[in-house]
């Protein structure tokens, strides 16, 4: 189902307050809402290329139920280096930020913002960034969601310009198809169009090519699935609990499943969103927001907090959960969004909803 989208409405919603904080690798603006709630984490997300963080994350984060979850987490949303409204042009001759440079900025903002950890909401490049953050630095980062992660070294130029027979090749076609299915691109139009007049318009094209750049020549992250009980100390992988989410039709589909058999089985959870394509926080949100809530209420926040609208609707006898810490998050997705959990051993438990 499509969703009709108003993206002038969407960036005047809910502004917050913006700050150009300086970091070793250049100033980033990033916009704040709410007050950090005593020592719990904030959720900090990170948008991906051909977006900024309104036209990425305020269709989920203005969804109703979304805003209950916000009362008990202050949010600041990052903007990768001139990506964000009104950004100037960099002058000539600057060089951007490498994928793992931009990770390198983000404890800078933490430190200036009072921020002890984070709750990491990540979109393609934005989940990349993210991942080295944690990676780099796991005693921050508390949790991350990760949407269309991608955790290979692969330019995804090549890829996606081959999806692309018959177009012209220019910047803005191949990030359509870095976003959207074939099948979106032909029979999605109204968001189709919406998000192409953005990237074409709303964000400054030098600019742009300079994020594609760096984020088509990433470094593979590098990471790989510890076997429980031999290597899990040892192993470089992420650490922290991970929900990884992609839709049933999104061009992410084969990376996501590859990063998933890369992580740590008890920690991370599979969330693959029927009749969703490659933008499920904006297409979904209702459902991303459940998601959410239960690996939230999973690593031990917001306990109290009842059903969504979304699993109030649903007639799937789920009341007798009473799990508690890191699995509750792992049964509740499993239970409210009507999926199939693992079978025995260690796998990650994939959610189809």
């Amino acid at each position: 189902m499509s969703t009709v989208l108003d993206l002038e409405q969407i960036a005047n919603a809910g502004n917050g307050v913006e700050h150009d904080i300086e970091t070793a690798h250049g100033v980033l603006h990033v916009t704040m809402r709410g007050v950090p709630k005593g020592n719990r984490p904030i959720i900090l997300t990170y948008h991906d290329i051909g977006l900024n963080h309104k036209s990425c994350f305020n269709t989920l984060f203005n969804y109703e139920d979304m805003l209950e979850i916000t009362q008990h987490f202050a949010v600041v949303h990052v903007d990768a280096p001139g990506q964000q409204e009104g950004a100037p042009p960099f002058p000539s001759g600057y060089r951007y930020p490498t994928m793992d440079e931009l990770a390198e900025m983000l404890p800078s903002v933490m430190t200036q913002l009072k921020v002890n950890s984070v709750i990491g909401i990540g979109v393609g490049a934005g989940a990349y960034v993210l991942s080295h953050f944690a990676l780099n630095n796991p005693t921050l980062v508390e949790g991350l969601v990760l949407i269309n992660i991608d955790p290979c070294a692969e330019g995804w130029i090549d890829w996606a310009a081959s999806k692309l027979t018959g177009w012209t090749s220019n910047l803005v076609d191949i990030i359509m198809g870095h976003h959207f299915s074939t099948d979106e691109l032909t029979e999605n139009q109204e968001l189709i169009q919406t998000y192409r007049l953005h990237i074409t318009h709303d964000i400054n094209q030098d600019n742009l090519a300079l994020f594609c750049g760096s984020y088509q020549y990433r470094k593979d992250l590098d990471i790989e699935r510890p076997i429980v009980g031999l290597n899990e100390d040892t192993v470089k992988t992420l650490t922290c609990p991970a929900l990884l989410v992609v839709g049933d039709t999104s061009p992410a589909v084969e990376a996501v499943v590859e990063c998933n058999s890369r992580l740590n089985p008890t920690k991370t959870t599979l969330l693959k969103m029927a009749d969703c394509g490659g933008l499920p926080q904006v297409v979904q949100p209702g459902k991303l927001t459940e998601a959410f809530k239960y690996f939230v209420q999973g690593m031990g926040y917001m306990p109290s907090v009842g059903m969504t609208r979304l699993a109030r609707s649903r007639t799937a006898s789920s009341s007798s959960i009473t799990s508690t810490d890191g699995s509750r998050s792992r049964n509740n997705l499993n239970s409210l969004l009507e999926g199939s959990g693992s079978g025995a051993g260690p796998q990650t438990m994939e959610v189809s909803c």
